[in-house]
Formats: C-alpha cells, sequence, structure tokens
C-alpha cells in the first residue's frame, strides 16, 4: 500500500517533533481526525505532563489533552529511536535569530540529525518550521542523505508553513487553509493527502521554495503594516492627533483600507523574526531588501519610544525615570494568552532597568518570567491590587489582556502610559493618562 492510500484510510502513523505552540495543536487534530500520533520533544517536563493528561499551554486546556491521551492513539516520547515506525514526520521546531539578528538554523539541523539514523523508504518528512526559502532543500534534504536514501525516489520532502495563531477565537488550527509545496509531484501529493484529512483547505503550490516564500511574504506584510501604523502613531503624536480614533474613522471605508494597530513593539514567535530571514537570503543573489528593514528599524524602535513617552510623563510630575518605580501589566505578547517569545515587554525592562527604574510587571497567565534565549529576569509577577497600584509612580500598559480590572487601574494608578488604546476607549479625557 503506497503513503498516499495509508493516509487516507487512516493508517498511516504521525509523528509530529517539537511539541510547542504549533506541534500540540497540531497533534490533536491528528488525533481526532482517526491517526496514530507519536509526539516528539527533547523536553522531558512536557512529555511528561502530556502523558499524564496536563496542558502547559494556557488555550489548550488539560480537558482537551486528556481527551488526546484517552484516545489511545497519542502518546508522548523523548525517544527518537521510534520516529522509524512513523510514516509522516512533522518538524516544528523554533527559528530564531542570534544575537546579530542572522537565521538560526540550529533547532532544523538537530532535528533533521535526530531524523536521519532512523528514516526509512516510503517515509514522508514535512517541515513547518518558518524560515528563508530554500531551507529545505538545501540544508534538510542533505542531512537526510546522510540515512543512505535518497530524494526524491526513497523518501519524500515538503513544507508545509505553520499558521498558528494562538487564542484566536475565529480560526483554529483545522479551519485556516493550509499551504504545501514540495519539489517533486510524490512528494506533493502525500503532503497534500496528509493535511487534506484533518484541514478544512490545502493549497498546494508548485515547491518547497514557493510554500516557504509564502510564509514570509505573510509576516512581512504584517511587519510593514505594522511599522507604517507605528510610524503614524509618533508623528501623530507629535500633533496632539489621537491615532486610534483616525484607525477607526479609516476604517470606516468599505474597500481599499485593512486596520492595522500600534503596540510598543512586535511579538511573537514569527512577525519579528521572518524578514530577517528573507534579507539574510537575498544578500547571496545581491538584493537590497530596504523597505523590509526599514519597517524593521520602525518596530524595533518602538520600546525605545515608549520608555521616551513614560519619561516624559514623569517629567510632566517632576520626577526622573532614574529611581522611579514602574510597574508593568502584561508580559505575554498578545491579550489573553500566555506566550512570551519575543514579547516586547521584555525589552521594555532591560531599558527601563538601564534608565535607573526599578520595574516589576503582572501577567496572571505568567506568574514568574521563565528564561528565554535573550533574557534571564528572575522575577514574579505582583498582585494587582489598589493598594499595589498606588505605590508606583508610573504603570505601563503593555498588553491589553481582557481579564484587567480597567476602571480599578484608571482609579487607582497615579500615572497610567497606555501602548495599547485599553482605557482610551471612551475618548474621555483622563489627566493621568498617556498614549505611547
Amino acid at each position: 500500500m503506497d503513503l498516499k492510500t495509508k493516509i487516507e484510510k487512516r493508517e498511516a502513523k504521525i509523528g509530529i517533533l517539537g511539541l510547542g505552540y504549533v506541534g500540540l495543536p497540531l497533534a490533536l487534530e491528528f488525533v481526532h481526525g482517526g491517526f496514530r500520533t507519536t509526539g516528539f520533544d527533547i523536553d522531558p517536563s512536557k512529555v511528561e505532563m502530556l502523558n499524564k493528561k496536563k496542558s502547559y499551554i494556557r488555550h489548550i486546556p488539560s480537558e482537551k489533552i486528556a481527551s488526546l491521551v484517552e484516545t489511545g492513539r497519542f502518546s508522548a516520547t523523548t525517544d527518537f529511536s521510534k520516529l522509524s515506525d512513523m510514516d509522516c514526520l512533522i518538524v516544528a521546531v523554533p527559528t530564531p535569530l542570534d544575537k546579530h539578528e542572522q537565521p538560526d538554523l540550529s533547532y532544523i539541523i538537530n532535528t533533521s540529525e535526530a531524523i536521519a539514523p532512523h528514516l526509512r523508504k516510503g517515509q514522508l518528512v514535512v517541515l513547518e518550521s518558518s524560515t528563508w526559502p530554500g531551507t529545505t532543500m538545501e540544508v534538510m534534504k542533505p542531512i537526510l542523505e546522510k540515512s543512505g536514501l535518497k530524494y526524491p525516489g526513497d523518501f519524500s520532502l515538503a513544507f508545509s508553513p505553520e499558521r498558528e495563531d494562538p487564542n484566536n477565537k475565529n480560526y483554529s488550527t483545522k479551519t485556516i487553509p493550509k499551504v504545501v509545496g514540495a519539489n517533486d509531484p510524490k512528494s506533493r501529493e502525500a503532503c497534500k493527502a496528509l493535511y487534506d484529512a484533518v484541514i478544512v483547505k490545502t493549497v498546494p503550490v508548485s515547491s518547497s521554495q514557493a510554500a516557504e516564500a509564502t510564509k514570509l511574504l505573510e509576516n512581512i506584510f504584517r511587519s510593514v503594516n505594522i511599522a507604517l501604523v507605528n510610524e503614524m502613531k509618533m508623528i501623530l503624536d507629535r500633533m496632539g492627533i489621537d491615532v486610534w480614533e483616525v484607525i477607526e474613522a479609516a476604517s470606516t471605508k468599505p474597500f481599499g483600507f485593512m486596520p492595522f494597530y500600534p503596540g510598543p513593539g512586535l511579538g511573537g514567535h514569527c512577525i519579528p523574526i521572518d524578514p530577517f530571514y528573507l534579507t539574510w537570503k537575498a544578500k547571496e543573489f545581491d538584493m537590497p531588501t530596504r523597505f523590509i528593514e526599514l519597517a524593521g528599524e520602525v518596530n524595533t524602535h518602538m520600546p525605545y519610544y515608549v520608555v521616551q513617552r513614560v519619561m516624559e510623563a514623569l517629567n510632566a510630575k517632576q520626577k526622573s525615570l532614574s529611581g522611579s518605580s514602574v510597574l508593568i501589566l502584561g508580559l505575554a505578547y498578545k491579550k489573553d494568552i500566555d506566550d512570551m517569545r519575543e514579547s516586547p515587554t521584555l525589552k521594555l525592562i532591560e531599558i527601563l532597568e538601564d534608565k535607573g527604574a526599578k520595574v516589576d510587571y503582572n501577567d496572571p497567565y505568567i506568574p514568574v518570567t521563565p528564561h528565554v534565549r535573550k533574557y534571564q529576569y528572575d522575577m514574579k509577577s505582583v498582585d494587582l491590587t489598589p493598594e499595589n497600584l498606588q505605590k508606583y509612580d508610573v504603570v505601563l500598559i503593555s498588553t491589553d489582556h481582557s481579564c484587567y480590572d480597567y476602571p480599578l487601574i484608571e482609579k487607582h494608578a497615579r500615572l497610567i502610559v497606555d501602548t495599547r488604546n485599553a482605557i482610551g476607549t471612551s475618548g474621555k479625557s483622563i489627566d493621568k493618562l498617556v498614549k505611547a
């Protein structure tokens, strides 16, 4: 029986490498779609929690993990020798930037090297990690071929970019169309059949390079437009015009306009990172990427702009930022999630502390600051009480969680700097409110 037929009959075994914000939701869909699925991860604590029917991601409740395990079709493991038992291997690992903002493919490389000793004929390997066009063929393929097998022919290889948006109320892993690309027809058909089994719609493209470029275009589009509205915010602030009011008015145009919203900087795993993957690869072809890089400069500057607004707000109260106490609301990169990857709040803390401020934070979804690649904070979320709010010289709203009691904050905070328009939506004038 060929692989495509095994997939269509739900007899193919699925292995998902990387059980984070992309891999875990995908595992849910394959299990509930009738497939026997094994999750692979190098973090034993994640594997242990999943096998005990517990979740470590807020928007995926433990009840969903329990339903996953109780089907009898799911297990998690750190034993990569079991990869040879799988028919389809989906790689969903991080692709960060290094300290020089160069692509860091170490996770893809290490995972490919873990697969190679266990690769067997007839398997399909799909990369989902966001990366520069050519990674699948130029990086993964040679490593997988160390197994002695050759592509195309012995195994199939494809790229299908993840399109996760954690806690999106309108779209889920299942309902977001899936782009699939491969450089030979057999791989493309197998990859399409795989995702057709669990995703509402697949969109095949001619090559893995085209699929890789698709993901970059999606996120560069957002990066550029966010940079535009961030620059508009800074200009209109100087003019005494409320950018939020302008966006709301412009959004009434039924054509030719799509609203984007300013903030304290870019967050999440994709938008702050993906543009740099393309600018790096473009150098190989002697192509400048001025437009993309300019957007990156604007967005990277936003935490510094916010801190400048905090300094100005304190100065108006005859206070210096150095020695002042600052309470930041929200560590996650967007509202109502516990995902703090590339969160601009982390940069805000660094800048504020470098300027002598005493910084605390509150985030109901992140009780302590975990150590991440760039930042090693040891902080705990403080309680959001009237007494605590009154203690701080300024409350800085970085993430507008829905659970925050904004009337309480407005009543008890001495000074508020709001980067998300969380308090200013009514349009009323609040003397102690500064928008940033």
